[in-house]
């Protein structure tokens, strides 16, 4: 277990970054923020009915308008035109038949390897499978790859790289091996399997022939007929030195238009309008498995969104009694996250208001639960957090001294580390935020056994430690809509690429 880093914050250092100081104003509508609204709302949108929230769905279209409504009877305005919604353009790519053979070895699609590649063949295309290994300028230079399937030892690093490498080098295609062990291998395929049939979505673009099955270790093995030892060690230095195998494959796409929106309440400031704060969740899930078991998606990411909800509710019943926050606040429910921070990168890339006007983005994604790390804890007040002190100098601080005055939250920031080898910075959507150089800061509880289950359900919510912790995020969104000066951009984005 890793050590845990633990909020160490200088209350007078921090308390020169806050707008107003101990506010009774604030604490009000902070208060506003309780159990029982945010168990009202929740209980609604994880439920069964809702069918997990799929991007695109019919049920996902209900979520969507459930949010529209709660916004509009706030009192909050649509922003795009009167509108409460922002198109998404995706598209559902579904490989409807995707074939491989290697040798007399017809494997079978999601047990024996995973396809995760792009394409689409009129007819199935015969060829060799022959080994490269790691991809080093050395192996390139001792096995011809071009026109044939090749195959890629790459455990331990990131392969999007090395697949476009051999893609370039003439490659037809690529059977890859990302991890070691079957077990570690079946959790991938078991998810592909039970996400079977329903499309893989994204937006509109052209077809790569580009061919790309994953496959476990002792699956590799066993097409080339080789201990996984052997051809580990061959993978470094003698390619060459594995035979090379026959092989078949298809690959068959079609694409549907996919009826997706962001969902968008907008409240206006006073004297510095111009400039906007986003507080952003994703409102989608993973909608149900191929037998019909709905993935509920109360933590995620249902506990983020009910959270906007009453971050809203607290603002907009400020502002009916005269407290108006001085910058104005955009409340973002982004749809298609789940397949790839999609919405965000639409909104991020077709901005509602300018870019340049958006001081910050705050993003809740997860809020919900106790984690892996803290199950055991004697305190379990915690929430981690993330990139707050990448492009902002005062952001961080700002949250920490708001925690400290109001809430007395664990602040945990190790996650936040760049090498955090769960990635969590590029998983979520404030990154589509913060690679526009925006200060971005996102509030998540970790991960635990429910995690993308049919088993992440209403009744497993904290809803105490979950109140808390949306207050926090309402005093520190307070702050940053109504201090002097937004937050400087001082920093150097250095998590460009996912």
């Amino acid at each position: 277990m890793k050590k845990k880093w633990f909020l160490s914050a200088n209350l007078a250092l921090a308390m020169a970054f806050s707008a107003f100081g101990q506010n009774p104003v604030q604490v009000k509508y902070a208060n506003t923020i309780t159990e029982a609204d945010l168990k009202e709302y929740l209980t609604y949108l994880a439920s069964d009915e809702m069918r997990g929230r799929d991007t695109g769905s019919e049920e996902g279209k209900i979520a969507a308008n459930y949010l529209a409504d709660f916004y509009k009877n706030l009192g909050l305005t649509g922003p795009a035109d009167g509108s409460y919604f922002q198109s998404v353009p995706l598209v559902s790519n579904a490989f409807t038949k995707v074939t491989l053979q290697i040798g007399k070895n017809k494997l079978v699609e999601n047990e024996d390897f995973v396809f995760t590649g792009d394409g689409n063949m009129a007819k199935a295309a015969k060829g060799e499978l022959v080994f490269l290994g790691l991809v080093t300028d050395e192996n390139l230079a001792k096995v011809d790859v071009k026109g044939k399937l090749v195959g890629l030892w790459a455990v331990g690093v990131r392969s999007n790289d090395l697949v476009n490498k051999v893609m370039d080098a003439g490659a037809a295609g690529i059977v890859i091996v990302t991890m070691e062990g079957q077990a570690n291998f079946d959790r991938i395929a078991n998810r592909y399997k039970t996400l079977a049939g329903r499309g893989r979505i994204g937006f509109d673009q052209k077809i790569k022939q580009r061919p790309v099955f994953m496959v476990s270790s002792d699956k590799m093995a066993e097409l080339f007929a080789t201990p996984v030892e052997t051809l580990k060690e061959a993978a470094k230095s003698n390619p060459e030195s594995i035979a090379s195998q026959k092989a078949t494959y298809q690959v068959v796409k079609t694409k549907t238009p996919v009826d997706a929106v962001n969902v968008m309440g907008f409240l206006e400031g006073t004297d510095k309008k111009e400039e906007v704060l986003v507080i952003s969740s994703h409102y989608d899930h993973v909608g149900v498995s191929s037998t019909g078991e709905v993935f509920n998606g109360a933590d995620d990411d249902g506990s983020g969104t009910v959270s906007v909800m009453e971050i809203a509710e607290a603002f907009a019943t400020a502002a009916k009694e005269g407290n108006r926050p001085r910058r104005s606040i955009l409340f973002l429910n982004v749809t298609g996250e789940e397949k790839g921070l999609l919405g965000s990168q639409y909104y991020s890339e077709n901005p509602i208001f300018p870019i340049a006007n958006t001081v910050n983005n705050i993003n809740i994604d997860m809020v919900g639960r106790i984690d892996y790390e803290y199950q055991n804890a004697e305190n379990k007040d915690y929430v981690y957090v993330i990139g707050s002190e990448m492009l902002s100098s005062h952001l961080k601080k700002i949250n920490e001294y708001n925690n400290i005055t109001y809430t007395n939250l664990i602040l945990d920031y190790r996650y936040d580390a760049e090498d955090d080898p769960n990635r969590f910075y590029y998983r979520s959507d404030h990154y589509n935020f913060a690679k526009f150089d925006i200060p971005v800061i996102f509030f998540f509880n970790g991960v635990h056994d429910d995690y993308h289950q049919v088993t992440d359900t209403v009744d497993k919510i904290e809803f105490p430690l979950m109140t808390k912790r949306a207050q926090l995020i309402f005093h520190t969104a307070w702050d940053l809509a109504n201090r002097e000066q937004r937050t400087p951009v001082d920093g150097t984005n250095t998590r460009t690429d996912r």
